[in-house]
């Protein structure tokens, strides 16, 4: 079966902006007794919406959505404008695009964000479709983010590569019924294909995208 749709999820999978959320996280729950470092981020906030992380680790707080709210400015103002994209996404984007390929984002951050961060990598332009996690009925790792992402390209999700780093955002794609990219940004091979990856990339640049994207034998297991 060809492939007719790439659907990308957005922090560590087109820009490694993990770093920056790691420092917001940490200042807003410090005062909470929680320290956030790069493993802690990684297990326990990493690809999941921010409704259910202040649930977990402030509850009771008066307003989750103001505090949502306030996390993602302070990101916003710390992303540098321009930001670098992850290692040969712009080549590959070209790539399917002069291939007859669309691609669709499909994040659980929020829209201005998603907004920001596509503006800052400057590849707004390539995206036909974007899916925003808390404006579905369910989030990510829920699949009904990625099935939103395969309906928007009028592909159905077996004819779909879905580009991931996170737990939660593998589980929901491989749960949709795409064939899941790994991306080794954060998670190693062995976690990325525990969580749901058929394969894994280091990113863009990897020779193995060029057979995955054509559906050569034995490309994806």
């Amino acid at each position: 079966m060809p492939v007719r749709a790439l659907l990308f999820d957005l922090d560590g999978t087109m820009l490694h902006s993990d770093p920056i959320h790691v420092e917001v996280f940490a200042e807003m729950l410090a005062p909470h007794g929680i320290a956030v470092d790069e493993a802690f981020y990684n297990a326990h906030i990493h690809g999941r919406l921010n409704a259910d992380i202040f649930a977990e680790f402030m509850p009771g707080a008066e307003d989750p959505q103001a505090l949502s709210e306030a996390k993602e400015a302070a990101f916003r103002a710390r992303l540098p404008r321009p930001y670098p994209a992850m290692p040969g996404l712009e080549a590959f984007l070209a790539r399917a695009e002069a291939e007859g390929i669309p691609c669709a984002v499909v994040t659980n951050a929020p829209r201005v964000n998603a907004e920001a961060m596509l503006d800052a990598i400057g590849l707004r332009h390539h995206v036909r479709a974007l899916v925003i996690g808390e404006e579905c009925t369910h989030g990510k790792p829920h699949p009904e983010p990625y099935l939103r992402g395969a309906e928007a390209l009028g592909a159905s999700p077996r004819e779909c590569l879905a580009f991931e780093d996170s737990p939660s955002g593998l589980r929901a794609a491989r749960a949709s019924g795409a064939h899941v990219i790994g991306i080794r940004s954060t998670l190693d091979d062995a976690a990325l294909r525990a969580a749901g990856a058929h394969v894994t990339i280091k990113d863009f640049t990897d020779p193995a995208l060029g057979p995955i994207l054509h559906r050569e034998t034995g490309a994806i297991s």
